[in-house]
């Protein structure tokens, strides 16, 4: 007669180790290397002005009776986002971020540059826009109480519109870009499973099961 190994005498012991291996071989569990304090704060700082500069810029066209109201918030906000995204690209230079987690193939890394450097180039080139936009229509970039930006560009009614066109353009293109990075981003999250996000995490780097 055969004696039964603990094995066979524990199945759901065995079907749960391998769970557990299973999930830390998918990177579950495994913390990947963050960003530094500051990086991560600027980052989360100028996704909540981006995300509240896409809303007002839509609720000015769609909302032309509140108009000179949104104006007032979108004005100073939008010389906050170009200053935030200099002072991150100072701080990008001075300080190399963590590397791609190993779930990410060499295709799916360029792609995260690339879009990376488009959004730097996008939040930077769409407030300038808006502040020459402004300059062209011969009216000022005001920020609070008399505190005003000095003119960008001479006025001109002709480059005024071009500037306008361009400026709806880059809207929707950092829009668009910016859905795409979240769209990524929740992919990592629930599909991948490699905690990509916790790379700009304030909380504990491990799980409790670590």
């Amino acid at each position: 007669m055969n004696t039964p190994t603990n094995n066979e005498k524990h199945p759901h012991v065995v079907g749960n180790t391998r769970a557990k291996t299973t999930e830390r071989g998918r990177g579950e569990t495994a913390a990947p290397p963050r960003f530094t304090l500051f990086s991560r704060l600027l980052h989360w700082a100028m996704a909540a002005a981006v995300i509240a500069m896409l809303f007002i810029g839509a609720a000015m066209v769609t909302s032309p009776a509140h108009y000179a109201e949104l104006r007032s918030l979108h004005q100073p906000l939008g010389t906050l986002i170009l200053a935030l995204v200099v002072l991150r690209f100072i701080n990008r230079l001075l300080h190399r971020p963590p590397p791609h987690p190993p779930s990410m193939g060499p295709w799916e890394r360029i792609a995260a540059s690339g879009s990376e450097c488009l959004m730097y180039a996008l939040m930077f080139a769409q407030p300038l826009v808006g502040w020459g936009m402004v300059s062209a229509a011969g009216t000022p970039v005001e920020l609070w109480g008399p505190l005003r930006l000095p003119a960008l560009l001479p006025a001109d009614q002709g480059l005024y519109a071009v500037l306008r066109e361009t400026h709806t353009l880059l809207a929707y293109l950092l829009f668009a870009l910016f859905t795409a990075h979240m769209c990524a981003v929740l992919f990592h999250t629930l599909v991948t499973r490699d905690r990509l996000l916790s790379r700009m995490g304030f909380g504990s780097s491990t799980r409790p099961d670590e």
